[in-house]
Formats: structure tokens, C-alpha cells, sequence
């Protein structure tokens, strides 16, 4: 057999394997989707009653429509401005916890709409936050739902105090300085390179709802705050039943 033809089979047989990884889903397809979209994945396969095939068309739907937004760099006072209101909220969980958390709620998607994510209705600004965000979109969906079912005096003290600890990790994701921040940093002007992969910004940094630095025991943190304002609340059912 000559070194050519050895060479034409090897060849071929890469062609056929690359094109079977292909089709089984092993290049570009399902590992891909599930590795980018990570938890939200896991959710929309859930919500499609475990469909993965309807899920990852979904999934790539969305990327699709929403891959190529851009994040609008926020400007220092903004980002100063933000956070002044973000502590006035955790403040506020204090005394008025229903209220704290449907003003978590606004806070989220102004800060949405500021950083250019479309926002057509409440489901368009989740399915393009999750594109970018995927790790951590899932805070604003609970922040509003408790945020209604508080309203109608449903959700207890501890369940709105966990909606806002989960809404804190996007709000630090989408206040966190993004690729596109820094790429307008280096130029002067808005980003227009391709975004980080959109894994979203500091995604895994920080387990918010445990311990750890951003955990109840780190009392100057976010979830520290609202644990002080879990106890302040059981003290005050205490001295009222007394």
C-alpha cells in the first residue's frame, strides 16, 4: 500500500469521526449549550419535562436574538448611585421587608435597562440577561415572583430574605466592571468586541445564600445584613408574643 493512499484513508477516517461527533452532539452541540448556559440549562430542560432536544432550541433561540448585546458601560456615579440605592433596599429589609424586596425588583430591571438589555416585557429582559447572565438570572425571576406573592401575603419573612440574597448576586454581576467596561476603558468609547464567552461577570465568585465572604458569617456583607434583619425580626415576634 502506498504512503499516499495510507495517507487518503487516514483522512477520511477524521472526516467520518469529526462528522459522527457532530451528529451525536459531542461537537458544537448539546455539551456546548449545557456548558455555556450551565444552571439555566438544567432549568429549561426541567421546564420542557425534560426534553433536552426542546430545551437546547430554546436555548440557542435565545442566543440567536440576544448573543450579540452589547453591555452598555455604567459610568463611576452610576455605578455609585446603584449601590447607594442597592444598600438603601437592604436597609429597608429591616423594617419593611415586602416593600425592600419589590423595590429589589425595580432596582433589577432599571439596572437591566441601563446596562442595554432589552426590555420588551419581563420575559424578554430574563431570556437576555440568560444569554449573559446565565449563572445568575434565576435571582431576578425569584425576586419577582416573591415580590408578588408577597404582595398577596404569601411569602414569609425568611422566603423574601432569600429572594433578595439571590437577587444581590446579579445585581453584583451587572454592577461588576464586563468586558465591554473594559474595553471602553482602553479605547475611550462604547466596546464593540465580542463579549467574555457570556458566562456573565464574576459567575461562581461568591455562594451568597452560605458561608464564605459573602455568607451570613461575613456580618458586612449583603446576606450578614438580612441575617441580622431575620433575628431582629424573630426578636420583635418574641417581644410581641411575650
Amino acid at each position: 500500500m502506498s504512503t499516499g493512499l495510507i495517507i487518503t484513508l487516514i483522512v477520511a477516517a477524521a472526516a467520518v469521526l469529526a462528522l459522527v461527533l457532530l451528529l451525536s452532539g459531542r461537537l458544537g452541540g448539546r455539551p456546548s449549550v449545557k456548558r455555556r448556559f450551565g444552571p439555566e440549562y438544567e432549568r429549561t430542560v426541567a421546564q420542557h419535562g425534560g426534553d433536552a432536544k426542546a430545551a437546547e432550541r430554546e436555548l440557542r433561540e435565545r442566543l440567536r436574538r440576544y448573543g450579540d448585546v452589547r453591555q452598555r458601560p455604567l459610568a463611576p456615579e452610576e455605578r455609585e448611585r446603584y449601590s447607594a440605592q442597592w444598600a438603601a433596599v437592604q436597609e429597608r429589609f429591616v423594617d419593611s421587608p415586602v416593600e425592600a424586596v419589590a423595590e429589589a425588583d425595580r432596582l433589577l430591571d432599571r439596572l437591566a435597562e441601563a446596562r442595554g438589555f432589552p426590555g420588551g416585557g419581563f420575559d424578554e429582559r430574563v431570556s437576555a440577561l440568560s444569554v449573559h447572565h446565565p449563572r445568575r438570572v434565576q435571582g431576578l425571576r425569584e425576586v419577582h415572583a416573591v415580590a408578588v406573592l408577597a404582595r398577596e401575603g404569601q411569602a414569609d419573612t425568611e422566603r423574601l430574605r432569600e429572594a433578595l440574597v439571590h437577587a444581590h448576586a446579579l445585581y453584583e454581576d451587572l454592577t461588576a466592571p464586563s468586558a465591554d467596561d473594559r474595553a471602553a476603558e482602553r479605547t475611550g468609547g462604547p466596546a464593540d468586541g465580542p463579549r467574555d464567552g457570556g458566562h456573565g461577570v464574576r459567575d461562581g465568585d461568591r455562594d451568597l445564600g452560605r458561608g464564605g465572604h459573602g455568607g451570613p458569617q461575613h456580618r458586612g456583607g449583603p446576606a450578614g445584613k438580612l441575617h441580622t434583619a431575620r433575628t431582629a425580626h424573630r426578636h420583635d415576634a418574641h417581644r410581641r408574643g411575650a
